[in-house]
């Protein structure tokens, strides 16, 4: 299956890893990557790409002969381009890595990339275009939205319902049946132990009290 990785930064970088990855692994050949694209050339020059760069994402001509993955991780971006491509006809796949953890009563949606060690528990339903970095953790009967960013580490509860175009940090998470809606940033390390709605910034500063039980 032939793909054009959208994006020649960072995450791409890590997609094609996971791709390279998986093929020495096991052996298996589900993608051939034909190109990157990126606005800027000299972003693909950072990375050790061995597939050509292809141009801007500006300027490019969609091609039906092959599938588009969305690799650029930056949600001010990812959408608008999303949009964009679809409107000229281009087809999404979805990634999910090997090494991942998937319920067979889950379902996942067009477009999302799922990284290595994440675990997807029982009826957990998520959406379009999202990203759930490495070692993401997304309990039973959980519902995520689109366009949603999830960093390493981040836990969602049992029942956590999170909507569109969130941004959550490395190691926040949720306590069981907490709702977020649209468009909020949870800085790292966040956990919400109450309702968001939409966006907002999720940052506080707590002290703890240490208690000292003698024996």
């Amino acid at each position: 299956m032939d793909i054009i990785i959208i994006g020649a930064s960072g995450h791409a970088a890590e997609v094609n890893d996971y791709l390279t990855y998986e093929q020495k692994k096991y052996g298996t050949n589900r993608f051939s990557i034909v190109g990157f694209l990126d606005e800027f050339e000299e972003t693909y020059h950072k990375y050790p790409f061995k597939q050509p760069y292809l141009g801007k994402v500006s300027t490019h001509k969609v091609t039906s002969d092959v599938l588009y993955l969305m690799a650029i991780a930056n949600l001010k971006y990812k959408k608008p381009i999303v949009t964009d491509f679809l409107d000229k006809g281009a087809v999404f796949t979805s990634y999910i890595h090997p090494d991942a953890y998937i319920s067979e009563s889950c379902s996942i949606g067009i477009g999302t990339v799922v990284a290595p060690n994440v675990n997807i528990g029982p009826m957990v339903k998520i959406g379009d275009y999202n990203l759930l970095n490495s070692r993401a953790s997304i309990g039973h009967d959980t519902v995520l939205g689109n366009f949603n960013f999830i960093a390493p580490n981040v836990c969602f509860s049992g029942a956590t319902v999170v909507g569109d175009d969130n941004l959550f940090g490395i190691n926040s998470a949720t306590i069981p049946g907490i709702h977020i809606g649209h468009r909020n940033k949870i800085a790292a390390g966040m956990t919400l132990d109450k309702d968001v709605t939409d966006d907002e910034v999720v940052f506080y500063r707590f002290k703890e009290k240490i208690v000292a039980i003698s024996k």
